[in-house]
């Protein structure tokens, strides 16, 4: 049975932050207090005493006072030098900084076997699903074929607003802005960063393969239309924003970009700030976790929940990468499992034929072009959209059919 006293230092008390002070003050049967909560701004109001809170990390990782550390800050670089020196003094840490995890795994692993702690992140991928645990626990000996999914709720619920109440992309996006669905700067979200770096971390989980962030191609809605909308609905489809993650015969394919869904896939009815994550197996078939994917209190349960286990010594195992290190030990090797050179169907519209200049159109099967919109239904070869990768003057949307 799960006994231990945590005393947690937490740093951040913004969304996510607030979420969790909530949830475990309602919690049941946890022995868990928040201690002490680092944050950056001394002038903003709070909702809690401030005794609480310190402007200086070094009260927290300095004290040898807690036993859990939680991460819920926005920039990744100060996250990454917060949780490398919380393991490397032997604590525990919670994390839901996708960025982060993603873009340092390597040395984040490394850590954990070096110090023998653990570092558990389920509030980064999926707001409320537990998927990491579940493929860490439930698909652990599991032969996965597929996982992929709606990973960013900012990217659902404009694309759901968009289609049902007939409006264009900016439009959207300011209400979005204006209601806390979207941030000042919502470039991560809907260029498809945040999905990528969710689909990096299922990946590893599901598949064994760590990949650098910029080896998985990402794009996202930033320059969808609402004749892109008009497009998938006149043909009974919905605009998606998907991370997927699949084996091929003997290789994988990792990416992020919307897709045209069709009624006949359980994500099609996933709509606003709702996530789902489709797991599919050689023997456990098809199955859809759906729930809220981002929010205080959704996104506080999940990191309460690593909390909790912490009670019970869990750690996560990462069955497959290991089995996959006892066949090549470099765990930087994983990207040679991945394919890259492989055709793709994708719906493109354009502005000016020229902008298709950098890609490998194998073939074209539809092309329309009028005043107001052209677009191309087209064989691609994959590894030609690295060439339009991350440039924000890119005008083209792509999407996968």
């Amino acid at each position: 049975m799960g006994n231990k006293d945590i005393s947690i230092g937490l740093f951040g008390f913004g969304c996510v932050g607030q979420g969790l002070y909530d949830v475990l003050n309602h919690s049941e049967g946890l022995k868990a207090n928040i201690d002490r909560i680092c944050v950056k701004d001394k002038n903003k109001k709070r909702k809690i005493d401030a005794s609480y809170f310190t402007y200086d990390k070094n009260d927290i990782l300095k004290t040898g006072k807690h036993n859990v550390i939680v991460e819920l800050i926005d920039n990744a670089n100060e996250a990454f030098d917060i949780v490398r020196e919380a393991m490397n003094n032997g604590v525990n840490v919670v994390s839901a900084n996708k960025k982060m995890l993603a873009e340092n795994f390597k040395e984040l692993y490394d850590l954990q076997l070096k110090n023998n702690v653990a570092l558990i992140y389920e509030g980064s991928a999926g707001g409320s699903i537990p998927i990491i645990r579940n493929l860490e626990e439930y698909y652990d000996n599991e032969l996965l074929s597929s996982v992929k999914g709606i990973l960013n709720g900012t990217c659902n619920y404009i694309l759901t607003r968009m289609e049902l109440e007939n409006k264009d992309y900016t439009d959207v996006l300011k209400d979005a802005q204006l209601n806390g669905f979207a941030e000042s700067d919502p470039w991560l979200d809907v260029a498809g960063f945040d999905t990528k770096f969710k689909t990096s971390l299922l990946t590893i989980h599901a598949f064994g393969i760590v990949l650098a962030p910029d080896d998985i191609f990402n794009t996202g809605i930033q320059n969808i239309s609402y004749d892109d909308i008009l497009y998938a609905k006149q043909r009974g489809l919905r605009v998606k924003m998907l991370g997927v993650s699949q084996k091929v015969g003997d290789k994988y394919r990792v990416y992020a970009l919307p897709h045209l869904v069709g009624k006949e896939s359980e994500l099609y009815n996933v709509l606003y700030e709702y996530n789902a994550v489709e797991v599919e197996g050689a023997f456990s078939c098809k199955q859809t976790l759906v729930g809220k994917g981002a929010g205080s209190h959704p996104t506080g349960s999940a990191v309460l929940s690593d909390i909790s286990a912490l009670t019970y010594d869990y750690k996560y195992g990462y069955k497959k990468l290991k089995k996959a290190l006892t066949i090549n030990p470099n765990i930087e090797d994983g990207i040679k499992q991945v394919e890259f050179d492989f055709p793709i169907k994708l719906y493109i519209r354009f502005q000016d034929k020229s902008q298709l200049n950098d890609l490998e159109i194998l073939n074209i099967e539809e092309e329309y072009k009028s005043a107001s919109t052209n677009f191309i239904v087209a064989n691609v070869n994959f590894n030609s959209l690295f060439n339009i990768y991350n440039k924000r003057d890119n005008k083209l949307f792509i999407c996968a059919i």
